[in-house]
């Protein structure tokens, strides 16, 4: 786990530094990365948040935010879905995001000072630990994240600790359908590239429950081929999963 979290850190920390976005989930970032976002959302925050989209959906949107919630983003990386949150949810409302790179860290909450964003605050740490306590949140979205974990079963157990009851999960999140060759899981640039570190889809709904969450949903935003996935033609999804902590 150490390894790929190193690589993983590595990796978007270079993303980070040279402010020039690229793609989080892949080798050609047009399929995955581009097109998110509706104009008016992109208006609203930084061009430097905006090129540093790296995930593969927009959850904040998915998610339907409500005046006065508390939402955490696992993975905040530049910030826009933080920022995004935080309009959403306006000033009664606040959003954390959650992040392990202190270079992604630093260009967030750079993003948030030009944004004029107050409701918002970036912490740093594992999405294994959570710093948040127990039923302190409303909604948790990630972009493209828990994929890049090694131990998903502890990123949705902490993930239900830190929900209130009622709360609800609502990721953005590469997805298989169908067995992935060996060779790819082995891959740590692939892991990177949130292809190797992907969940099947039926493994993601059983590990929620096992997690202790109901109503599981996983619903296709984009499909996959060779030209993007040409180790994994046809198997890779983008997907919107959502799910709920028991009332």
């Amino acid at each position: 786990m150490e390894q790929i979290r190193e690589q993983v850190r590595q990796h978007y920390a270079a993303a980070a530094t040279s402010k020039t976005g690229g793609c989080g989930c892949g080798t050609d970032c047009d399929p995955i990365s581009s097109n998110l976002y509706a104009a008016g959302e992109l208006a609203v925050v930084p061009e430097t948040a905006a090129r540093m989209s790296l995930g593969c959906g927009n959850p904040t949107l998915l998610a339907q935010l409500n005046p006065g919630e508390v939402v955490l983003d696992l993975g905040s990386g530049g910030g826009i879905d933080v920022l995004l949150s935080a309009r959403r949810v306006g000033p009664e409302g606040k959003a954390y995001g959650l992040d392990m790179t202190d270079e992604m860290l630093a260009l967030a909450r750079e993003n948030q000072a030009k944004a004029g964003v107050v409701n918002a605050e970036f912490l740093k740490g594992h999405i294994e630990e959570i710093p948040l306590p127990d039923a302190s949140v409303d909604v948790i979205v990630s972009n493209c994240v828990i994929n890049l974990s090694a131990d998903k079963d502890q990123v949705l157990r902490e993930a239900y600790r830190v929900l209130k009851p009622g709360g609800r999960f609502a990721v953005a999140d590469i997805v298989v359908r169908g067995g992935m060759p060996e060779a790819i899981r082995r891959s740590a640039e692939l892991w990177c590239g949130c292809i190797a570190g992907a969940l099947e889809e039926e493994e993601f709904g059983a590990k929620l429950r096992s997690a202790g969450f109901e109503n599981i949903r996983i619903e296709v935003i984009r499909s996959y081929g060779a030209d993007v996935a040409p180790m994994a033609p046809d198997k890779l999804i983008s997907a919107f999963v959502s799910a709920r902590k028991a009332a």
